[in-house]
């Protein structure tokens, strides 16, 4: 009787002594990946200057035309704006795993750390420079571009939920072909069509949020950003032990 009662008592201890073990690899990870970053500035470089650039280019040509006769469109401003995200996250995401691949240390991370531990330190510092990446070119559109938001807390979550999705798909393609030799031309090739329809429904809900439309003809798009952030990490769950142990 008394070791019926152990057995159960065991096993929760072994389950929070996993889950720790878990959150330590992962943080260890994400704080690797934030030195590492804060050393060479790779990512922080590229997402900077390709979000600038887009800007200032597109404010170049566009900043005339802001006037009450020939306005530019909240459409055309949320699809700017999903524009410099997106290539912004190809151009200075997709070294996640590739740099460990080129400097051999995968290995070691195979060794040491389990898979969705990698995955999710990779992911954390992925969410977090798409996170600034967002308030900066909101912030730069604003200046350039005379962006007005409508409705703050839509805008606010559809950036939460687009973000999201578009960290984690990254992420997972990142893995996918950090070994493969033509990597860029691969990796756009493979996220497009993943990210594409996100990118849809987050250009519409994105409109909404600078039109001010009510919550409820903006359900449908939220609802969708977030089926797609769920789906993008269930996927990323079950298929990246597979990829990184190949």
């Amino acid at each position: 009787m008394a070791e019926e009662i152990k057995r159960p008592v065991r096993s929760v201890q072994m389950n929070e002594r996993s889950a720790g073990s878990f959150r330590r690899a992962a943080w260890a990870v994400f704080r690797k990946d934030v030195r590492s970053e804060l050393r060479t500035r790779y990512a922080l470089n590229a997402l900077a200057v390709f979000a600038l650039t887009v800007v200032l280019v597109v404010s170049f040509y566009l900043g005339p035309r802001l006037s009450p006769r020939d306005p530019v469109t909240p459409a055309t401003n949320a699809t700017l704006l999903w524009i410099a995200l997106f290539f912004s996250a190809l151009t200075g995401l997709g070294r996640a795993f590739i740099q460990e691949e080129e400097a051999q240390t995968a290995t070691f991370l195979r060794l040491n750390a389990p898979p969705l531990a990698v995955f999710v330190g990779k992911w954390l510092l992925n969410m977090l420079l798409l996170a600034g990446l967002s308030i900066v070119v909101t912030v730069l559109l604003s200046l350039f571009m005379n962006v007005r938001i409508a409705n703050l807390a839509m805008f606010a979550l559809t950036l939460a939920l687009g973000s999201l999705g578009l960290s984690t798909t990254i992420t997972l393609i990142a893995a996918i072909i950090a070994k493969a030799s033509a990597r860029s031309a691969l990796f756009a090739v493979l996220a497009f069509p993943v990210v594409f329809p996100m990118l849809v429904i987050a250009i519409t809900a994105t409109e909404q949020a600078l039109t001010g439309a009510l919550w409820s003809a903006a359900l449908p798009q939220i609802q969708g950003l977030g089926a797609y952030a769920v789906a993008m990490t269930a996927a990323a769950i079950f298929l990246f032990p597979y990829v990184w142990e190949v």
